[in-house]
């Protein structure tokens, strides 16, 4: 699991979302999320970062963090 795929599921997890459920609200399928998530896609574009920052209404500082992660997350 990367960084960055590791906090999207925090994220998730402490919202109480299913990943179908975010899958479905971002248009994305759920097995490219949860690819993601475990790390076996490439880093995710900055439209995406953005895109689930603004789901998760995550601002400032946060964005700034889940920025970084995704620009460090390589798939293994």
């Amino acid at each position: 699991m990367t960084p960055f795929g590791a906090a999207i599921r925090q994220l998730r997890a402490a919202r109480r979302l299913s990943l179908k459920r975010m899958a479905s609200d971002l248009q994305l399928s759920p097995a490219y999320l949860s690819a993601l998530e475990h790390g076996h896609r490439g880093r995710p574009s900055a439209a995406l970062v953005i895109q689930i920052c603004s789901y998760f209404n995550i601002i400032w500082d946060e964005a700034d963090d889940l920025e970084r992660l995704a620009a460090i997350s390589h798939p293994r």
